[in-house]
C-alpha cells in the first residue's frame, strides 16, 4: 500500500499540469498538432487512474484544448467524476469545464442533478456559488424543473452572495421552466427591498429582463421601481429601471406625470453618458404617450434635442452615433424640433465613420417636407458624387429615391423635378441599383398622367444614347434603364416626339450586348412602335413609310432571334412571323393599321403587392406533388468513413494538412528569384503591357512620317459612364433648374407678403407669417392609387402575414402574476417516503380554522387592490360621457396611479359590502322597508356563502362553480326606446368635413375592436376624395392595415352635402386601460377651380366602457359573483350629481355603459356586463336626494 503511494505521488510529480502543456504547444509550432495529439493520449490515461488530482488536472488540460477547437465530449462522465470532488479547487475545475463544454444534448448530465442538488444545498458558501454558475450556463428544462425549488429557497439566504446568484440564475429557470415564474415571483419582488445593494441590483435586473417583452404584467410594481429611482445611486441599476419605464409607459400614461419630473433631473445633473442616453431614450417615450395631457413639454423636448446636440458633435463616435439614433425616435413624435438641426446631420454626411453616415441619412428620411425636399435631395446628390466607394454611393441613391417616394409621393411637389432627378442618377457609375431606377421611373409615369409625356421624352434621349449604358451589362446595372425607357417609349408611342427615331435608336449594334430580359422588352416594345407608325402613315395615308418601316424592321429583327437567349429568340421569330403575314395583307391591299393596334390596347396598371397571394389555387391541384417521379437518390460507392477519414485521428490529419499548407508556402530565395525572372520576361515579350520606359525621338519621328493621320478612320468611341455622361446628355433635363425656379418663386412669394405687410396695420401678424406652411404647398400633379388585382379578389386588412410573432419562450412567460397562487401551481419538493409509519390525523380546531379562513381573506384583498387600480382607470371616461349627455355634473380630476385616492369619504356603499353586509353598513336615512330588503339579500348570499364550503373535486364542475353562460337569461327590464340615445361621438372637423365615431366589440373577437366612423361633407360646392385614414398605434392598440407603414383607404368619395359611413378594425391587448390615439385624415378636396390637398388631425379616445358588453344575468348569478369568495374582490364607490329622475337616469346609464339591468326596486338597480376577454363588472346604484 505504501509502495502505491510512493508511485502515484511520483507520477503526479512527473504528469504535465496546465502551464507545461501550454508551454509545449508554443515550443512545438512545427508540430502542433502531433504534439497534441500525444498530449490527448496522456489525458485519457490520467483520467483512467484512481487519483482525484490527476483526474483535476487532466480535466483542466481537456479544458484549454477545448478553447482550441477540440472536442472534448468524449470526457463528459469524467468532468463529472471532478465536479463531484470534496475540494473545491477541483470541483471549480470540473464545473468550469461543464460550464465551457456541457450543452442541452449532453446525455450525461441527468446523472448529475442529485449531485448538483447537493453542492447547491452545501453548507459552504463557495461550493454552492460554483454550482449556481456553472448550473446556468448548461441548464436544461429537466433540471430546470428538479432544482427550482432548491434554487428559489437560497433566495432568503442568509449570505447575500448566495442571495445574488440564485436571483440571476432564476432567470435562466424561468426560461427553461417557465412554470417557476409564479410560486417564485413574490420572494422575486421581495429582493427588490433587499438591504444588500448586489441584491437588489440582481432583481432589477432579472424583473426588467422578464418584462423586456411581457411589459404589461409587471405594471403593479411602478410604484416600487419608482421608488428605487428617486433613491438609488447605482447607475447601471437606474439604466435598468429606467428603460423598464420606458415599456410600461404606453401602458399606463399616467405614470409619464410623475417620471417628467425625475428624469429631467437625472439629465440635468448626470455625468453618466448612458444613462443620459437612457433618461433621453424613456423622455422620449413618455412624451410621445402622454404628448397632448402634458403641457409644458416642449421644454423637455428642447432639454433632450440640446443634450442630444452635445452628443452628437462630441469627438467620440459612439456617443455621435447614440445621438443620431436618439435624434431618429424624437422625429417620429416631434419632427420640427429635429428639423432645427438639419445642418447638424447633413454635416454628419462628411464624417469618415460610414455608420454614422448612414444613421444621417435615415434622419433626413424623416425630416424631409415639402419645403426642403427639392434642397435636401440636392444637397445629397453633390454629397454623391464626392462619395468614395460603391457601396455607399448605392446607399444614397437608394435614400434619394426613398425620401422622394415616401407615403405615396407625399412631398414631391413638381414631378417634373422628380423624373429629372432619376435621369441624373442614371449618370452615376457603376451602381447596382439601376433596377430600382428602371421600377421607379416606370412607377410614376404610369402613375402620374400629366408627367408622361415629360418623362416619355427623357426616356427617348436615353434610347438614343444607349451605347453608353451597353458597357455595363451586368444583372441590376445601370443597364436596366433601358429596360424602363424601351417599355415607355412603347406603350407610349403615341406620345413620342419622332417615333420613328426612337425604332432606330432600338437596332443599334450595342443593344446585342444588353442582358436578356432587356432585349426582350426592346423586341416587344419594337413591334409597339411599328404599330403606332403605321397606324399614323394610315391616317396620312403614305403607304412608302409603311413598306419602308417594314422592312426595317425584317432586315435587323434576324439579330435578336440569333440571341443566346431563349426568351429573346421566342419573340424576335415571333414578331418575323407577324411581319411577313402584315405584308402578305399589305400586298394585297388590306389596311392593316387597326388590327395590330389591337394587340396592344388597353392601359397597364401596377399589380398589387399582394396579388400573387390572391390567386384562387384551381381544385384539384396539389402544389406539394411531384410533376415528375423524384429523383433517385446516388448509390454511394464508398463508406463514408472511407471518404471522409483514412484511419488515422483527426488531430494527426490536421496536422499533416498544415505542414503541407506551410511547406507550400515557404519558399527559397533562389525559387522566388526564378519566379520574379519568369515574369518579367513575360511582361517584356507581352505587346498588350505598358513599359514604363517611354519609345525613343528617333523612333518617335519615324513613327510620324510614316502614319498619316488623315488616313485614320473615325469611330464612335465607347468610353465610361463617368466621363461622357458628366458631360451631360443634349435635351435632358436639369434637376437644377427646377430647384432655381423654385427657390426664386419662393422669394417672390416673400417680397408679396412683405409689401402687403407694411401697407395694414396688422403688418407685423401678416410678415411674421410670411413663409408658407407645408400644408398650403399643394402637388401640381395626381397620383393614381390604382392596382391590378385577381378577379373578385381585393386588397383585404386581415391579409397582413407580418405580424409581430413572439416565440414560444416569450408567450410562456406571459403570465399573470397578480393573481393569488392556486394549490396546483406550487413548486413540487422532494420527500422521503417511509415506510410502516402511519401518521393520525391532528383534531380540528374550529376556532382557529376561522381565523385562518380570515387571514387567507385579508391576503385575498390585498392582492385584489392592484387589479383594482387598472380597473379604476376607465371610470373617468364613463364619468365624462354621463356629463356630456347630461346626467351628472362634470367629474372630478383622474386618479394618481403612484399615490391612489381615499375613497373612505363616499356616500355611496359598493355592491360587495351591501350584499354581503345587509343592513348593518346602511345609511342612517335609509327606510325599514330598504333595511328588511337588505336583510333578505345578507340571507341569500349566507345561503352561498355555504355552498361554496362544500368541496370540489379537482377539475369537475359543480353548479355553484359553474359560469355565467348557464344562468336564466332575462330580459332587460328598460324601454330605450323612448330615450333618443346614441354611442356616435364626435371626432373632430374642420370648414369641409365632420367626422363621428362609434367604436363596437363582438365576444367572439376577443382582441378586437370595430370603430364605425360618419363622414359629412359640410362643403356644398366641393367634393371629398382620396381620404386616406392612419392612427398612430401604441404598443396595447394597432389599426390592422394592408402594410404595416401605410394608412387606410377610405373606400368612398363624399359628394356635396353627403354623409358616409366606414368602419376600421383595431386589434387590442389589454382592456383595462382607456386608449388614447393620435390620427391624421388626408383628402383632397375638389372644386371647380382645381384640387388641393388638405389634413386634419384628431384624437381618438376609447374609454374602457367601450369593450363592455350587456350580457344577460341571473340575481343569484350577480350575487355569486359578489360573495367573499366569489370572482370580483376589486371595489370602488362614486357619488355623482344627476339632473333627471331615476327611470330616465338608470336608462342613460345602462345604455352608455353597455350594462344589463339585473334587478330594479325603487330607487336602487344592479347591473352588470362583461368584457370581451372575460372581465365582469357589477354595478349598484342608488338614488339619494338628487344625488347617484
Amino acid at each position: 500500500m505504501a509502495l502505491k503511494r510512493v508511485k502515484m505521488n511520483i507520477d503526479r510529480v512527473l504528469d504535465k499540469n496546465l502551464q507545461d502543456l501550454v508551454r509545449g504547444i508554443r515550443n512545438h509550432k512545427d508540430e502542433e498538432s502531433k504534439y497534441i495529439s500525444d498530449c490527448l493520449d496522456e489525458i485519457k490515461q490520467e483520467l483512467k487512474s484512481g487519483d482525484h488530482q490527476a483526474k483535476s488536472n487532466a480535466v483542466g488540460k481537456l479544458l484549454y484544448l477545448q478553447m482550441l477547437g477540440y472536442e472534448i465530449s468524449w470526457a463528459a462522465f469524467n468532468i463529472i467524476e471532478v465536479m463531484s470532488s470534496s475540494k473545491f479547487t477541483q470541483k471549480r475545475i470540473g464545473y468550469l469545464t461543464a460550464s465551457q463544454s456541457f450543452h442541452a444534448d449532453t446525455d450525461v448530465l441527468m446523472l448529475a442533478t442529485n449531485m448538483i442538488r447537493k453542492d447547491i444545498c452545501s453548507s459552504q458558501m463557495y461550493d454552492s456559488g460554483v454550482a449556481l454558475s456553472g448550473l446556468a450556463c448548461f441548464t436544461t428544462p429537466d433540471l430546470a424543473q428538479d432544482l427550482a425549488n432548491d434554487i428559489m429557497s437560497l433566495m432568503t439566504s442568509t449570505r447575500p452572495y448566495l442571495r445574488k446568484k440564485a436571483i440571476l440564475l432564476m432567470y435562466k429557470i424561468y426560461l427553461n421552466y417557465p412554470d417557476a415564474l409564479r410560486p417564485s415571483f413574490p420572494r422575486l419582488k421581495e429582493r427588490l427591498e433587499d438591504t444588500d445593494p448586489g441584491v437588489q441590483c440582481a432583481a432589477v435586473n432579472v424583473i426588467c429582463e422578464l418584462a423586456r417583452k411581457n411589459p404589461k404584467n409587471y405594471l403593479s410594481l411602478a410604484p416600487t421601481f419608482f421608488k428605487l429611482m428617486t433613491n438609488s445611486s447605482n447607475n447601471w441599476m437606474l439604466i435598468k429601471i429606467i428603460k423598464l419605464f420606458g415599456a410600461l409607459t404606453p401602458l399606463e400614461p399616467r405614470l409619464g406625470k410623475k417620471l417628467i419630473e425625475p428624469l429631467t433631473n437625472l439629465i440635468h445633473s448626470t455625468s453618466a453618458m448612458s444613462l443620459l442616453y437612457e433618461c433621453i431614450n424613456t423622455v422620449i417615450a413618455v412624451l410621445v404617450s402622454i404628448s397632448t395631457d402634458l403641457p409644458n413639454h416642449t421644454t423637455s423636448v428642447q432639454l433632450c434635442v440640446q443634450k442630444l446636440r452635445v452628443l452628437i458633435e462630441d469627438s467620440d463616435q459612439n456617443l455621435k452615433y447614440l445621438g443620431l439614433l436618439a435624434f431618429g425616435k424624437i422625429l417620429k413624435s416631434h419632427p420640427k424640433s429635429v428639423q432645427a438641426h438639419k445642418d447638424l446631420v447633413l454635416q454628419c454626411l462628411d464624417d469618415r465613420d460610414e455608420s454614422i453616415r448612414l444613421r444621417a441619412l435615415d434622419l433626413l428620411y424623416g425630416m424631409v417636407s415639402k419645403k426642403n425636399l427639392m434642397e435636401i435631395v440636392r444637397k445629397l446628390m453633390v454629397h454623391m458624387e464626392k462619395a468614395e466607394g460603391t457601396t455607399y454611393r448605392d446607399e444614397l441613391m437608394n435614400k434619394v429615391i426613398e425620401i422622394c417616394t415616401q407615403n405615396n409621393y407625399q412631398h414631391v411637389v413638381n414631378f417634373e423635378w422628380y423624373v429629372s432627378v432619376l435621369v441624373e442618377l442614371t449618370k452615376m457609375k457603376d451602381t447596382q441599383h439601376g433596377k430600382l431606377l428602371a421600377d421607379h421611373m416606370m412607377d410614376v409615369a404610369i402613375r402620374v398622367v400629366a408627367i408622361r409625356k415629360f418623362a416619355v421624352g427623357q426616356m427617348a434621349i436615353l434610347l438614343e444614347n444607349s451605347h453608353l449604358f451597353a458597357h455595363n451589362s451586368q444583372r441590376k446595372g445601370i443597364c436596366e434603364i433601358l429596360f424602363a425607357a424601351a417599355w415607355l417609349c412603347g406603350e407610349y408611342a403615341e406620345l413620342l416626339p419622332n417615333a420613328l427615331e426612337s425604332l432606330e435608336a432600338m437596332f443599334k449594334p450595342k443593344v446585342t450586348s444588353l442582358p436578356g430580359h432587356v432585349q426582350s422588352v426592346f423586341v416587344q416594345n419594337i413591334v409597339k412602335l411599328y404599330s403606332a407608325i403605321i397606324m399614323k402613315a394610315e391616317v396620312d395615308g403614305d403607304e412608302a413609310k409603311v413598306r419602308e418601316v417594314g422592312q426595317i424592321l425584317l432586315d435587323k429583327l434576324p439579330m435578336f432571334a440569333q440571341s443566346s437567349d431563349l426568351e429573346v429568340q421566342e419573340r424576335a421569330c415571333s414578331a418575323l412571323q407577324l411581319l411577313k403575314y402584315i405584308h402578305k395583307l399589305l400586298d394585297k391591299g388590306v389596311p392593316v393599321s387597326e388590327e395590330v393596334s389591337f394587340l396592344f390596347a388597353g392601359d397597364l396598371n401596377p399589380v398589387a403587392v399582394k396579388a400573387q397571394k390572391k390567386v384562387p389555387i384551381p381544385e384539384g391541384l396539389d402544389l406539394d406533388q411531384w410533376i415528375n417521379k423524384p429523383p433517385s437518390k446516388p448509390v454511394e460507392v464508398q463508406n463514408k468513413a472511407s471518404i471522409f477519414s483514412s484511419g488515422k485521428d483527426d488531430s494527426v490529419l490536421r496536422g499533416e494538412s498544415e505542414k503541407k499548407r506551410r511547406k507550400a508556402k515557404e519558399l527559397s530565395e533562389e525559387e522566388l528569384k526564378a519566379q520574379r525572372e519568369a515574369r518579367l520576361q513575360a511582361q517584356a515579350s507581352n505587346p498588350h503591357y505598358l513599359k514604363l520606359g517611354g519609345p525613343s525621338p528617333r523612333k518617335a519621328e519615324k513613327a510620324e512620317e510614316i502614319i498619316n493621320v488623315d488616313d485614320i478612320p473615325i469611330e464612335t468611341l465607347d468610353i465610361g459612364m463617368d466621363i461622357e455622361m458628366s458631360k451631360g446628355l443634349d435635351g435632358l433635363a436639369s434637376s437644377d433648374k427646377y430647384y432655381l425656379e423654385a427657390m426664386n418663386a419662393e422669394k417672390s412669394k416673400r417680397k408679396q407678403k412683405r409689401k402687403e405687410g407694411k401697407k395694414g396695420k396688422k403688418g407685423k401678424k401678416k410678415s411674421s407669417a410670411a413663409v408658407a406652411s407645408d400644408d398650403e404647398i399643394t402637388p401640381t400633379h395626381h397620383v393614381s392609387s390604382v392596382v391590378d388585382m385577381p378577379e373578385g379578389m381585393t386588397a383585404a386588412d386581415s391579409d397582413n402575414e407580418d405580424d409581430d410573432q413572439k416565440d414560444e419562450i416569450i408567450k410562456k412567460l406571459d403570465i399573470n402574476l397578480d393573481e393569488p397562487l392556486r394549490d396546483d401551481e406550487k413548486l413540487p419538493t422532494r420527500q422521503h417516503r417511509v415506510e410502516g409509519t402511519h401518521v393520525l390525523p391532528e383534531p380540528v380546531d374550529n376556532g382557529s380554522a376561522i381565523l385562518e379562513k380570515k387571514k387567507k381573506k385579508k391576503k385575498k384583498e390585498k392582492s385584489s387592490s392592484k387589479q383594482a387600480k387598472s380597473e379604476r382607470s376607465g371610470s373617468k371616461s364613463l364619468s365624462a360621457e354621463l356629463a356630456q349627455a347630461g346626467i351628472i355634473d362634470t367629474p372630478s380630476s383622474a386618479l394618481d396611479l403612484l399615490s391612489p385616492p381615499d375613497t373612505s369619504s363616499s356616500t355611496v356603499e359598493s355592491a360587495a359590502a351591501r350584499l354581503t353586509n345587509g343592513s348593518n353598513d346602511a345609511s342612517p336615512n335609509t327606510s325599514k322597508k330598504e333595511k328588511s330588503r337588505d336583510k333578505k339579500k345578507s340571507k341569500s348570499s349566507k345561503r352561498h356563502k355555504d355552498k361554496s364550503l362544500y368541496e370540489v373535486a379537482e377539475g369537475v364542475t359543480t353548479p355553484s362553480k359553474e359560469h355565467l353562460s348557464g344562468t336564466a337569461t332575462p330580459t332587460n327590464i328598460l324601454d330605450l326606446s323612448s330615450l333618443n340615445l346614441t354611442n356616435y361621438r364626435k371626432l373632430a372637423a374642420d370648414e369641409n368635413l365632420s367626422m363621428e365615431f362609434e367604436a363596437r366589440v363582438s365576444m367572439q373577437q376577443a382582441n378586437t375592436l370595430v370603430v364605425s366612423v360618419v363622414f359629412e361633407n359640410l362643403n356644398s360646392s366641393c367634393t371629398l376624395k382620396s381620404m386616406d385614414f392612419n392612427i398612430l398605434d401604441s404598443m396595447n392598440t394597432k389599426l390592422v392595415r394592408e402594410t404595416s407603414d401605410t394608412a387606410v383607404k377610405v373606400p368612398f368619395e363624399l359628394m356635396p352635402l353627403v354623409r358616409n359611413e366606414a368602419q376600421f378594425v383595431f386589434s387590442v391587448q389589454s382592456l383595462s386601460l382607456p386608449q388614447k390615439l393620435k390620427g391624421t385624415l388626408v383628402y383632397i378636396l375638389k372644386d371647380q377651380e382645381g384640387s388641393s390637398q388638405q389634413k386634419l388631425d384628431f384624437r381618438l379616445v376609447i374609454p374602457c366602457r367601450d369593450f363592455l358588453v350587456a350580457v344577460p344575468c341571473s340575481a343569484d348569478s350577480l350575487a355569486q359573483l359578489l360573495a367573499p369568495e366569489g370572482q370580483l374582490t376589486a371595489k370602488y364607490s362614486k357619488r355623482l350629481t344627476v339632473k333627471t329622475d331615476f327611470k330616465t337616469t338608470l336608462a342613460k346609464l345602462s345604455f352608455y355603459a353597455h350594462a344589463h339591468v339585473v334587478e330594479q326596486m325603487d330607487n336602487t338597480a344592479s347591473l352588470y356586463a362583461s368584457s370581451t376577454q372575460g372581465h365582469h363588472v357589477c354595478l349598484l346604484v342608488k338614488l339619494q336626494v338628487s344625488s347617484l
